[in-house]
């Protein structure tokens, strides 16, 4: 993959790492420690994968879970979430991003 420099030193403004949301669902009535917990299985074993959870939101309404990282591949974040109880297929690349 080759991501824009936008006039950036060769070696700057690249990365191996991508960013990446995921979305879970059937997290109906999950609360803000469950999350955490979850979030924190995640973190104990990212390094393993050299994956970086960032961030999780949650809606406990519709029971979705979205979870925003940086990755070397989509599969290396299916992998952890896996291993951490809660996997998903559902993971992004997201690869533009404007402010």
């Amino acid at each position: 993959i080759v991501r824009p420099t936008f006039g950036l030193p060769e070696h700057q403004g690249r990365s191996t790492m991508a960013k990446f949301m995921d979305v879970h669902s059937g997290f109906v009535g999950v609360t803000a420690q469950q999350l955490r917990e979850a979030h924190e299985r995640d973190l104990a074993i990212e390094k393993d994968e050299g994956v970086h959870f960032e961030r999780a939101w949650l809606d406990p309404e519709l029971g979705k879970v979205f979870c925003l990282a940086t990755a070397p591949t989509r599969e290396a974040v299916m992998r952890i979430h896996e291993r951490a109880g809660h996997p998903t297929a559902e993971v992004y690349e997201l690869s533009v991003e404007v402010a």
